[in-house]
């Protein structure tokens, strides 16, 4: 069969889309793209928010459209935590739950052969063990390769409905682990991507202690290339926590620290565990070891219960911090979850204060590039951007831009950072 595939969402989806096409290609198949005739699109799905529903379902439609007698199969988390819903929607032949996916070619074939509907959905309480995707050995990216680390979480923020569709906290082997980074950076990728469900809470389970254990062992790792961390929770690591890692030398001093408010009453609303000066003294930290470490951080605006005063501190932090990107978002309500039922902010306070939200994330990445403005980084180059331009990150996360061709494509070179461009800064090489 002809089989294409649209991913939603995260970093982990897009990690084990890519697995699933390596079996889909194994047993014989064909990989085509998602806008191309095929016998069977696959959805990955997302469903993090209404919003990720509702594009989750357009591609269901829409991939029907481009072959009418394809078969569709619905994956990914909108199928696990709402199956029923996912297969009433027109065109829906499989559904398969994230317990699920590793079987998802098997059921494709079966409604192959069978024309019978299959909908295979594991309850949250047997979501409990680590279900290798098997060892992948390439991504779409040509320079920088995801690896899934964990699955599921326990921390239950009260406005998140994940912990349900992913399960509990399970790692993956730590030596399958090394054995697909080696393999990953023998095929050229000059940064691995270390993600999971909370990739803080890796090696909990196996009493590794952390994930620190792991950073070690791919730092020692040979070859030319960068680690990075999606992201660590506050709700799990700590300062002391923090310093640990800043010893690996390839490890980019970049992190995803995701504060979701500044005010420590949102926080408890939020069940976070953390409080606004736990997570400054963790940022007190990166900076002292480089004051240009990059950190990023999503933060919620209008949460419920949240007052004028609160949302003030959340336009604080972001001053106190100085993150080199802020992903603000609108809080919106999340079927199934605490904060459903808790009293709701207004929609056009919300709107307002997700406006005031964006500009100050907006003011905050340009102040931080102005900081950065003479620093020579480390960048690897990874496309072409126009107007003799290639584009590519430095170590701590901004997106830069040269002069230059395709045979800088995949190389790292260092970059003195010269000035705002476009949505990042533009650089001239350092080294020649």
């Amino acid at each position: 069969m002809k089989i294409a595939f649209h991913t939603l969402g995260c970093k982990v989806n897009q990690y084990e889309t890519e697995a699933m096409k390596e079996q889909f290609t194994a047993a014989g198949h064909e990989i085509v793209g998602e806008e191309d005739f095929a016998d069977a699109y696959v959805i990955n799905t997302c469903t993090v928010t209404h919003m990720a529903d509702r594009k989750s379902r357009q591609y269901i439609r829409k991939m029907k459209r481009v072959n009418p007698e394809s078969i569709v199969a619905v994956t990914g988390c909108y199928a696990q935590v709402s199956p029923e819903e996912v297969r009433k929607v027109e065109g829906v032949n499989v559904v398969a739950g994230t317990g699920e996916k590793q079987n998802l070619l098997r059921y494709i074939e079966e409604f192959y052969e069978e024309r019978q509907p299959q909908c295979h959905i594991k309850a949250y309480e047997d979501l409990t063990e680590y279900i290798s995707d098997g060892i992948i050995t390439s991504m779409e990216t040509r320079t920088r390769a995801y690896i899934k680390i964990q699955e599921g979480c326990n921390r239950f923020c009260s406005y998140c409905i994940i912990p349900y569709a992913r399960g509990k906290v399970r790692s993956r082997n730590l030596d399958e682990i090394i054995e697909e980074a080696k393999g990953l950076i023998e095929n050229g990728f000059k940064e691995i991507i270390l993600s999971g469900i909370n990739t803080a809470l890796y090696g909990e389970d196996l009493g590794y202690g952390g994930i620190e254990p792991l950073i070690r062992k791919l730092d020692a790792l040979e070859g030319d290339f960068r680690i990075r961390l999606s992201s660590l929770e506050p709700t799990v690591i700590n300062a002391e926590y923090v310093k640990g890692l800043l010893q690996y030398k390839k490890l980019c001093p970049h992190l995803h620290l995701s504060i979701q408010s500044g005010a420590d009453n949102v926080l408890k609303l939020m069940n976070r565990k953390y409080d606004r000066q736990e997570y400054l003294d963790i940022v007190k930290v990166l900076k002292e070891h480089d004051p240009l470490y990059g950190i990023t951080t999503d933060i919620i605006s209008g949460f419920p219960g949240e007052t004028e005063e609160d949302f003030a501190d959340s336009l604080d932090i972001i001053d106190r911090v100085g993150f080199c990107k802020v992903h603000a978002f609108k809080y919106s309500v999340r079927k199934g979850t605490p904060a459903e039922k808790m009293k709701q902010v207004p929609g056009d306070i919300k709107n307002a204060r997700a406006q005031k939200l964006n500009e100050k994330a907006e003011e905050d990445a340009l102040r931080f590039f102005d900081l950065c403005r003479g620093a020579v980084r480390r960048v690897l180059f990874e496309e072409t951007a126009g107007d003799g331009y290639v584009t590519g990150y430095t170590d701590n996360y901004i997106k830069t831009y040269v002069p230059g061709d395709e045979s800088m494509l995949n190389r790292f070179y260092d970059v003195k950072l010269t000035d705002r461009f476009k949505d990042g800064m533009k650089g001239e090489i350092a080294n020649g």
